[in-house]
């Protein structure tokens, strides 16, 4: 495959992750986070089946891709509830943007672990930072409570890509997205019951955001991430991949009608300004 094309099946990816938000939104109303983030992670796993199938016969890779997917799966678990509570008192555009941090936060993570970072990530912080301001700060200096939980929720998904960085070195990204996956969905739809309460009528108006998140974002996007990263550079890559976070807010305004304030679209432009400069390749002396 040469290096446009994979690059395509990445803007796809960015594409399906973006309007993920719009399904997000609309099942926030029907369903709870545990049941449609549980539902959805279940319906993923059985969609990435076929493909580990085969990997997964010799019994001690198995074993070791169990073990580091039971981690990945606490992450994710808390990373996509915090997300989908988020975006239940915010919107599928602002969302996709604050979840976006993760490309800025990432960085910050690492310094604890003594890796060296560039000065460009210092200088995309603070643009973030004024973006984040503009986006979340409402008048008399107050931050929305979906704001809050898409701030930690970005904060856990930076722990999540650090976690599977380090997984797949030895490991399949299509085996460990099987893994966290079904794991997730087990500590999500066991938990759901203590917490909340669905009725049918409710899981059936939701099928369809539920089946797009599940089908959609969870099981085909990220196959079509590790397909394509054999074969784009990682820089580009996650560049690309950082438009969900635009097309997350074209999706609100034309199917939602979640439309932002100026305020707000500067705040947005100004993240998404940060998330590129922190991923391109500028010498800052």
């Amino acid at each position: 495959m040469s290096e446009n094309r994979a690059s395509i099946l990445l803007f796809l990816t960015a594409f399906i992750w973006g309007m993920s938000f719009v399904a997000q939104s609309v099942s926030s109303d029907l369903v709870g986070p545990f049941f449609f983030n549980g539902s959805r992670m279940l319906l993923g796993s059985l969609v990435l089946l076929p493909f580990v199938k085969n990997s997964l016969k010799d019994k001690e890779y198995r074993k070791k891709c169990m073990r580091k997917g039971i981690v990945l799966a606490f992450l994710l678990s808390l990373a996509s509830m915090l997300q989908q509570i988020g975006i239940s008192y915010s919107t599928a555009g602002k969302g996709g943007f604050i979840t976006s941090l993760y490309v800025v936060i990432v960085p910050f993570i690492l310094v604890l672990r003594k890796v060296k970072i560039e000065k460009k990530t210092w200088v995309s912080a603070a643009i973030a930072l004024l973006g984040m301001y503009l986006l979340c700060i409402k008048s008399g200096f107050s931050i929305g409570k979906g704001d809050i939980y898409l701030l930690l929720c970005s904060v856990f998904f930076a722990f999540h890509i650090i976690a599977l960085e380090n997984y797949t070195k030895d490991t399949g990204a299509v085996e460990m997205s099987f893994f966290q996956f079904l794991f997730s969905s087990a500590i999500l739809l066991f938990l759901f019951p203590f917490f909340e309460s669905v009725d049918a009528e409710s899981i059936k108006k939701a099928s369809v955001s539920i089946i797009y998140a599940g089908a959609f974002s969870c099981g085909i996007a990220y196959t079509l991430q590790a397909v394509s990263q054999k074969y784009v550079k990682s820089t580009r890559a996650t560049l690309i991949l950082s438009l969900e976070s635009v097309f997350s807010a074209i999706g609100g305004a034309l199917i939602l009608g979640q439309y932002m304030s100026a305020r707000e679209i500067a705040g947005a432009a100004l993240v998404f300004l940060a998330v590129i400069i922190s991923q391109i390749r500028i010498q800052i002396s």
